[in-house]
């Protein structure tokens, strides 16, 4: 049985509260503490079994990662509980068709990973609805090359403050090349395993038993998933 946080507390409840009287993400950010506070319902509701594979399905809103300690909270927790742990990140594909939302996009999953400090996968998502020519244009975004994406964003910005920002931004992401995305289209099952083997990996799923490698796992092989998955579907 998945365990539903609506049957500890509800955000509609929250907001409807005449007390309290909370916005949408006023009363957002009420449920998750009083989630943390109540950590003992979600350890009841799932138990202990071994080898369970638990997907928490968390809050988009960015605020909960950076500026409140809700979600560490509970990754602390989990570990507490000898869960092993990692972060997948979810970008929206037709939100990172251009630089500065691009790195927009870099930073916030920078934000989540330096929030959580546990392992993170980086994946941008619904390349399946995507046009032929968006996809040809977005490959450039799962393995990119931060000082050729500084000159496509500085030749629009006129403020000189801004270019040398910009540029620090992107000279630090591409130094420490902490940030990667791998394409996940709903439609292509290679695509699910791919996302799934590197998730697998990350937490050792499964140790004891044979266990597959993700497909890139190195520098030198970096390009091949954007090679292998491009080939497939970009000519179709």
């Amino acid at each position: 049985l998945v365990p539903d946080i609506r049957e500890l507390i509800e955000v509609d409840d929250v907001m409807e509260d005449e007390s309290l009287r909370f916005g949408p993400n006023g009363g957002l950010v009420f449920c998750m503490e009083y989630f943390a506070n109540n950590f003992n319902w979600l350890e009841e509701s799932l138990g202990h079994v071994e080898d369970d594979y638990i997907l928490f399905d968390c809050p988009g809103q960015i605020e909960l990662y950076t500026h409140l300690p809700v979600m560490k909270q509970l990754v602390e927790q989990l570990q507490q509980w000898e869960f092993r742990v990692c972060g997948v990140f979810l970008v929206d594909s037709q939100f990172m068709v251009e630089s500065f939302k691009f790195i927009s996009g870099i930073l916030a999953a920078l934000s989540a990973m330096i929030s959580l400090e546990i392992p993170q996968i980086n994946i941008m998502t619904k390349m399946d609805l995507l046009s032929k020519k968006a996809k040809k244009e977005i490959e450039k975004y799962l393995d990119p090359d931060m000082y050729s994406m500084i000159e496509d964003s500085t030749n629009i910005l006129k403020s000189k403050m801004f270019k040398k920002l910009t540029k620090s931004i992107c000279g630090l992401i591409d130094d420490y090349g902490m940030v990667r995305f791998l394409p996940f289209d709903r439609s292509d099952e290679e695509s699910i395993n791919i996302v799934l083997q590197h998730i697998d990996f990350t937490i050792q799923y499964g140790e004891d038993l044979e266990f597959k490698e993700p497909k890139v796992r190195c520098e030198e092989d970096k390009s091949a998933l954007v090679d292998e998955y491009f080939q497939d579907h970009v000519d179709e």
